[in-house]
C-alpha cells in the first residue's frame, strides 16, 4: 500500500490513540508486570515509549537531532500521566508536518540519521502498532486493530531489515519468527518484528 502524508498521519493517528485506549487501563500496580519486550516491564516500556514520542515530535519540529528529546526518564507512578501527554504531543506535532519530505533527524537509527517525513511517521505508526499489541498483552487486554490500519502496516513491517542489529541491548524488534502457514496480517507483523503470539503475562 502506497500512502501519502495525509494518509500516513491519519493512520499514526489512529495507532497511537489505541495506544492511549490501552495505557489509561494501566493502574500504578501494573507497571511491574512483564510485557513481550522482554527487557522492560510495563513501567519500562512506557518510559521507552514516552521518550518515542518525545523524540518524533521534536524530529517533526526541527529538533530531533537533540539527544536529550530521546532520553526516558525513571519509570515511577507517573509512567502513565507521562505516556499520555507525550502521545498527544506527539500527535499535534504531527499535524503540523505538511510536506512529506520535511526531514525528521532520527538519531536513534546511526548518529546523523535523517528521514522524509513520510517514512519517519510510517516507523512511528509501525512502532505504535506493535506496541498497543505490547501493552495490551503485558494487561491481558483484547487487541483487535480495524483491518486497514494492519494492511497499510503490514508493508512497513516487511521492509524492517532482518540483521544483527536486532540482537543488541535495547533494539525495539527482535529477530523474525517463522510464520504460521496462513497467517493473518496482525501474525505476520508480529512474527517479522519478533514478537510471540504465544507470549502471556504472568499473573
Amino acid at each position: 500500500m502506497r500512502m501519502n502524508l495525509t494518509a500516513v498521519k491519519a493512520f499514526n493517528d489512529r495507532a497511537v490513540r489505541e495506544s492511549i485506549a490501552a495505557v489509561r487501563r494501566a493502574d500504578v500496580e501494573d507497571l511491574t508486570r512483564p510485557t513481550p519486550c522482554s527487557a522492560w516491564n510495563l513501567g519500562e516500556l512506557l518510559v521507552h515509549m514516552t521518550a518515542q514520542h518525545r523524540g518524533f515530535a521534536a524530529a517533526a519540529r526541527g529538533d530531533g537531532g537533540n539527544l536529550a528529546h530521546w532520553k526516558g526518564e525513571v519509570p515511577g507512578p507517573e509512567a502513565v500521566g507521562r505516556y499520555l501527554a507525550a502521545a498527544e504531543a506527539a500527535l499535534a506535532a504531527f499535524a503540523e508536518v505538511s510536506s512529506m519530505e520535511q526531514e525528521f533527524a532520527l538519531p536513534e537509527f546511526g548518529e546523523g540519521a535523517v528521514f522524509p517525513a513520510i517514512r519517519a511517521i510510517g516507523f512511528h505508526f509501525l512502532d505504535y502498532v506493535v506496541h498497543t499489541w505490547d501493552v495490551a498483552r503485558a494487561l491481558d487486554l483484547p487487541f483487535v486493530p480495524d483491518p486497514d490500519i494492519l494492511d497499510a502496516a503490514l508493508p512497513i513491517a516487511l521492509a524492517v531489515p532482518n540483521g544483527a542489529d536486532r540482537t543488541r541491548p535495547g533494539a525495539a524488534f527482535a529477530p523474525s519468527l517463522p510464520e504460521p502457514t496462513d497467517s493473518d496480517t496482525l501474525t505476520r507483523i508480529l512474527m517479522h518484528l519478533g514478537r510471540s503470539l504465544s507470549w502471556a503475562p504472568l499473573l
